[in-house]
């Protein structure tokens, strides 16, 4: 049974999640936007939609660690065996969000498990989680694993288990821009190409290939180079990728379920 703390919890990542979505200009990502074009229009609703489907699997999971008490073996087989069953509630409410799935089950498990602990303190824990083996897992390999051990990409499984190095990124893009007097939507879009530019993101691997992940990730340099969103080279140069990505149909989405991370430890009450 899930508890008032749980759901907070749980809310408050479905709310980081679904601020990932009103993000805007995203770079070969829904966004807005999309409400405009008839062709993206049913996914970027579904997204927003099946988003809240989230919440009762979140929760189940913080109760679970607030029950086990500490990262071990047991806690890590029930957040698998109640992510699978989120992941089927979630297909039927209109799919997606199986990245955002996978990190924000781990932080707010590991956030439940110290709801006092720091944003690096969490990830250190939801390591320590990661690093069981998922016993009640499919042996059949995931796509994602598949294209982890062809190219050499950590992969969802390996940024759980590095302590999200990614989500850390993102968090420290976030309070540099807002230092630098960029507004809330600039220092997001930061955030994400940050993660952007140094992800190995397998779905991007899965679809294009090296090369179009190496293009991805200068892109994404290359807006943080010229300054940022909140400058006009930055924006100027924000608005080539995204035109570019829209037009070669890539989409970098494991940078999406990241920030979403990124988001949800950034909105935690500091103690």
């Amino acid at each position: 049974m899930t508890s008032r703390e749980d759901e907070v919890l749980a809310q408050a990542a479905v709310a980081a999640l679904t601020g990932q979505l009103a993000l805007t200009p995203k770079p070969g990502l829904p966004d807005p936007r999309d409400l405009d074009a008839r062709s993206t229009r049913q996914e970027h609703d579904s997204l927003r939609w099946s988003a809240r489907a989230l919440t009762p699997g979140l929760a189940a999971m913080a109760a679970s660690a607030r029950r086990t008490g500490t990262p071990t073996p047991v806690l890590r087989a029930e957040l698998g065996a109640i992510g699978r069953c989120t992941e089927h509630s979630v297909g039927l409410a209109g799919g997606g969000h199986k990245g955002a799935l996978w990190a924000l089950g781990l932080l707010v498990a590991a956030t439940a498990l110290d709801p006092r602990a720091k944003a690096r303190e969490i990830a250190s824990t939801a390591r320590k989680i990661a690093a069981f083996n998922d016993k009640g897992a499919p042996r059949r390999p995931s796509r994602g694993s598949t294209i982890s051990a062809k190219y050499g990409a950590a992969g969802a499984r390996g940024e759980a288990r590095a302590g999200f190095r990614h989500v850390r990124r993102a968090l420290e893009a976030l309070t540099a821009a807002r230092k630098a007097g960029a507004t809330e939507n600039q220092a997001r879009l930061d955030a994400l190409l940050t993660v952007m530019s140094t992800l190995q993101d397998t779905e991007l691997l899965y679809e294009v290939g090296p090369m179009g992940l190496r293009h991805v990730q200068a892109g994404a340099r290359g807006v943080l180079e010229a300054g940022g969103t909140a400058t006009t080279a930055g924006a100027e140069a924000l608005a080539a990728m995204d035109a570019d990505l829209h037009d070669r149909g890539w989409s970098p989405r494991g940078s999406a379920g990241l920030l979403a991370g990124a988001l949800f430890l950034d909105a935690l009450p500091a103690v």
